[in-house]
């Protein structure tokens, strides 16, 4: 074995890497803490370990110093079962002269492929003068249990599909200077990405292999993410069940409501059984469920969840269209906006019962309301959406909302209060670093 890593280990030393489109991921490398990326498989995680490489070679690191694996490499299976100490081993047995003497930077891929791979990290961090950058598919990497094992040494990031600005960057379109041609170009974009969504190998294939490679990512992420993952016993369950919730992005449903439309199928499975596949789905970064907004728990897990998918072209790809809403593909691209700043969203029902679309947190601990609407061209549409921005503006004691649409703008003022309307496309720029 440790002869095949040696060979992996050579192998990359000699690859020229392919760095892709910069990532608008803020990192620091820090003493005794290991990187963690996370996301979504095929989101670019692999793409961000090389260009964090790339950068400490500009940095003047040698690329003997640099140890990649990629952990779903079929030739390492035998280290699967967590016997990851022979990779130190293969690594100096081809360069005894940098143990304890020169630092290494460990990179690691798709480690949640391993077996108890935390306290490898840990052991390596504490004893060997190194850096250590791993990434992975699965949520749990953030979770509490992770932390506590790994002693505090390691600092997760999160990493989603191309935003607005990074699909823009990687067409190579200026949106920093707004001219009135690029003012054009970068309309004319978000019509693509409203099309095509965020994730990057697809952005500059045709139509027809676009679909082919999501509806091939989709069922990649549910046989290998979360039924094989989770080692599930009725795979079909997931199946309909991914299904149905995907169909319905930007909606409310209810776990008694899906283990309803189960049971009507023919499938015999209960409400915990649901619940837990809703918790593999967020696993995965797969779907996202938000609440309604309240201080009570128990009013939360009461009150139906709202549905939302990683990424929009991935929902264009395999919902069949009759069953596609524009509207909803656009809160999907808001709420997924919201989500790379936040993971405090919810939705808000008024006390007239007139639901807003999104609450959420920012940095500054400050409330913020967002409403979704494809257009507002309609009276009653815009009056609808407008009163009930102005309720939960007054119920939260909040002095501005947003509604986002395809294309209009326009400011109205209430009092002291005061709404604006904002094309989608203008509204992805605003957010710095994403």
């Amino acid at each position: 074995m440790i002869n095949i890593i040696k060979e992996i280990i050579r192998d990359f030393q000699k690859e020229k890497l392919d760095v892709g489109t910069k990532r608008h991921l803020e990192y620091e490398i820090i003493k005794k803490k290991a990187f963690i990326c996370i996301g979504v498989r095929r989101c670019g995680k692999s793409t961000l370990l090389y260009q964090i490489i790339n950068d400490l070679e500009k940095q003047g690191v040698k690329r003997e110093n640099i140890l990649y694996l990629n952990l779903f490499d079929d030739r390492l299976i035998e280290i699967k079962a967590g016997n990851l100490s022979l990779i130190i081993d293969a690594y100096y047995s081809l360069y005894p002269e940098k143990k304890g003497t020169e630092k290494v930077y460990y990179f690691f891929d798709e480690i949640q492929e391993i077996d108890n791979w935390e306290p490898f990290i840990d052991r390596i961090i504490r004893t060997e003068k190194c850096n250590v950058f791993i990434s992975g598919s699965s949520a749990k990497m953030l979770s509490h249990d992770i932390a506590t094992q790994m002693r505090g040494r390691s600092l997760p990031h999160e990493l989603f599909p191309f935003s607005f600005k990074e699909f823009l960057e990687h067409k190579k379109i200026d949106y920093k200077n707004l001219t009135s041609k690029n003012r054009l170009l970068v309309k004319n974009c978000f019509d693509e990405y409203f099309i095509k969504g965020g994730f990057p190998e697809i952005s500059n294939v045709k139509d027809k292999t676009r679909v082919g490679i999501l509806q091939e990512y989709y069922k990649t992420i549910i046989n290998r993410d979360i039924i094989t993952r989770n080692d599930l016993k009725h795979p079909q369950a997931v199946v309909r069940m991914s299904h149905k919730l995907i169909s319905a992005v930007s909606s409310l449903y209810s776990i008694t409501r899906v283990t309803n439309y189960l049971r009507s199928i023919g499938i015999k499975v209960g409400n915990n059984f649901v619940s837990l596949c809703v918790d593999w789905f967020q696993d995965a970064y797969f779907l996202f469920s938000v609440p309604i907004f309240s201080p009570s728990v128990s009013k939360q897990n009461a009150n139906p969840k709202k549905i939302y998918c990683i990424d929009h072209g991935l929902v264009k790809s395999v919902v069949p269209p009759v069953l596609k809403d524009d509207g909803h593909l656009l809160e999907n691209i808001i709420f997924i906006h919201l989500r790379r700043q936040s993971e405090n969203i919810w939705y808000y029902r008024t006390k007239k019962r007139n639901e807003v679309d999104f609450v959420w947190i920012d940095d500054d601990h400050t409330k913020n309301l967002v409403q979704v609407s494809l257009t507002l061209q309609e009276e009653n549409t815009k009056k609808r959406e407008v009163t009930s921005l102005f309720d939960a503006m007054a119920e939260l004691s909040i002095n501005k909302g947003i509604i986002v649409t395809l294309n209009e703008e326009e400011t109205i003022k209430k009092d002291d209060t005061i709404i604006e309307i904002i094309p989608a496309w203008k509204y992805l720029l605003r957010m710095n670093n994403i």
